[in-house]
């Protein structure tokens, strides 16, 4: 799942095409889960940013059947908050990878944990040793929280605004979540790879998207934060089913009792996965809801 800055405003929501099938059961179906967790970008959202008619009409099912659906994005709150709206989605959401719980109704952050600034630069200073300079953004902690990004660090085309910062200090500055990081030459992959072994006994390091290489807390991911979630809302890893597309979603996959990968997703994610699904575009998680809807 992508989670990178970016530089425009979110789009509207599209419509959807008429050859779209609804999904209208005309009995009250019966659903093996109590929970559905999905990712969103490359999962939930399809290319256009907006969730599909079909898949809110197959999540609205699985709901009215007794599910909670609970969104679990590396993105933190306030780049999700707009996307939570749109759906009407006043629950519980898992933002920042993991490292905050928002309860989307009351405008409230229920738990939030930040990344040792102090740690973090040693990690980097680590990790620039080993494979050369990095170009960094950072995303800073609270509901309000900007990204900054620094010099070097290539902005990618999407909805997710982002403020570029000439002064690298500037980073620092305040509480943050997490550091992206970019190297001139090594791919994703390679980058996280090489991050996590040479700061992995300090931070966390997952890859999120393309162009997405992250440096989280040590310990922390999509399974902490979803876990927490999970407890308030009294439901169990066995009563989950979890949708991703990126390393960043196999922790998730690894809590829950299973773990669906869409067509499109990483081939590590895939590897781990107990079902693949079609993919984002293809409204993959609506087909597999309304397979088990149907029973």
């Amino acid at each position: 799942m992508s989670t990178g800055p970016a530089s425009a405003e979110p789009p509207a929501a599209s419509s959807v095409p008429s050859s779209t099938q609804s999904f209208r059961p005309s009995f009250q179906p019966s659903f093996p889960y109590k929970l559905v967790a999905t990712d969103l970008d490359g999962t939930l959202l399809g290319e256009d940013h907006t969730v599909s008619a079909r898949t809110r009409e197959a999540l609205a099912a699985a709901t009215a059947a007794g599910a909670a659906h609970i969104i679990v994005t590396g993105r933190a709150v306030p780049w999700t908050r707009h996307i939570l709206g749109d759906l009407g989605y006043d629950g519980l959401a898992v933002c920042g990878q993991g490292a905050q719980v928002y309860h989307a109704g009351e405008h409230k952050l229920l738990t939030s944990v930040t990344l040792d600034r102090q740690l973090a630069a040693l990690a980097i200073s680590k990790i620039e040793a080993e494979i050369g300079p990095l170009a960094l953004a950072v995303s800073r902690d609270g509901l309000d929280g900007d990204v900054l990004v620094g010099p070097g660090y290539r902005v990618q085309e999407g909805p997710l605004p982002a403020l570029v910062v000439d002064d690298p200090a500037e980073l620092w500055s305040a509480p943050l979540n997490k550091v992206y990081i970019q190297h001139p030459e090594l791919d994703d992959d390679a980058l996280a790879l090489a991050a996590r072994a040479t700061a992995g006994s300090l931070v966390a390091v997952v890859m999120a998207g393309a162009g997405v290489v992250e440096i989280l807390p040590l310990g922390l991911s999509k399974a902490t934060g979803l876990s927490l979630a999970a407890r308030r809302l009294g439901v169990k890893a066995a009563d989950t089913i979890a949708f991703g597309d990126m390393p960043n979603d196999i922790p998730m996959f690894g809590w829950a009792r299973h773990g669906v990968a869409m067509a499109n997703a990483h081939e590590d994610l895939k590897a781990v996965a107990d079902e693949v699904t079609a993919s984002n575009e293809d409204d993959g998680i609506a087909m597999v809801l309304e397979k088990l809807l149907l029973g």
